[in-house]
């Protein structure tokens, strides 16, 4: 019986980063920048933000949040609305435009993905789906703020 292989920090970490690159970069029907994407992302799956919530999260400026949440509300992807928590606040909530523009990135990401994961080996796909609760654990364990 072989040991399973060590797990490299450098390698795993450089592997995520390539591919994650690759991933973000599938889609090509909406061009759209990083930041852009990654608010709606952030509100599509987390719901509404206030604006220094999505300052933190999206780790950009104030006034560079401000500017962004203004043109994404102008083009009709974001709502501002009051918090019902506190009325001097606003939440940032994504519209049903927006919604659409994270589904049909991510549909178009799922359709690449099975392109190329069609020439991979029997055995390198059920590697990954192996590999597939470690990860989502090392996620999870980010959000809980890395307590292990």
């Amino acid at each position: 019986m072989s040991t399973p292989p060590e797990l490299s920090i450098p390698e795993l970490t450089s592997v995520l980063g390539e591919f994650t690159r690759m991933n973000i970069r599938l889609p090509a029907l909406q061009r759209l920048s990083f930041t852009t994407l990654s608010v709606l992302h952030t509100l599509t799956h987390d719901g509404p933000k206030r604006l220094s919530e999505l300052t933190a999260t999206e780790q950009v400026t104030q006034p560079a949040i401000t500017q962004l949440v203004t043109k994404l509300e102008r083009d009709g992807l974001v709502e501002r609305h009051p918090d019902p928590s506190d009325g001097r606040a606003t939440l940032v909530h994504i519209t049903p435009a927006g919604t659409a523009i994270t589904q049909g990135r991510q549909a178009e990401r799922n359709a690449r993905l099975t392109e190329l994961a069609d020439h991979l080996t029997p055995a390198e796909r059920a590697a990954i789906a192996v590999a597939l609760p470690a990860l989502a654990r090392l996620v999870q364990l980010h959000r809980e703020g890395g307590q292990a």
